[in-house]
């Protein structure tokens, strides 16, 4: 993997993708032992909160108010806590005037980068005046940053 989150491949470019450790805690699993829907759609919040939000990002001021318009997660396979840390891979999906869609893949510590995902989901955020109650258009410094992850 390259500086840029990228990660080559023997014979292809994957595409760009913002990569985030997030641990599994002993209180995200359920009575079968793998980690809850619930507690996916916070592990997965966790996971962006460092792409997104951090000081000195181009998106941080979306800290001060988006929203979350849409949230889709589909299990394809297991993640239980021995699979901690777990690797999240984000990247846009979608880039409107006023709001993007993040995908993610999200793997058990150690699997290979293109093995299958045990976790795809993707969350729709639309950016939000809070003082003015109502969406407001993203920035240019904001769009040129989520442009860099487009798929």
């Amino acid at each position: 993997m390259d500086d840029n989150g990228t990660a080559r491949g023997a014979t292809a470019v994957l595409p760009k993708r913002f990569h985030a450790k997030v641990d599994v805690r002993w209180s995200d699993m359920d009575v079968f032992q793998h980690v809850n829907h619930a507690r996916m759609v916070t592990l997965l919040e966790e996971a962006r909160i460092p792409w997104l939000f951090e000081d000195g990002r181009p998106t941080a001021a979306l800290r001060e108010g988006c929203v979350l318009a849409d949230l889709r997660v589909r299990y394809r396979g297991q993640l239980r806590h021995e699979d901690t840390p777990l690797d999240i891979a984000m990247w846009i999906e979608q880039l409107r005037a006023v709001d993007f869609t993040i995908g993610y893949e999200v793997r058990a510590a150690g699997a290979a980068p293109g093995s299958p995902a045990a976790v795809i989901a993707s969350t729709q955020i639309a950016a939000f005046d809070i003082q003015q109650q109502r969406l407001r258009r993203l920035t240019e410094t904001e769009r040129d940053y989520f442009t860099e992850w487009m798929e």
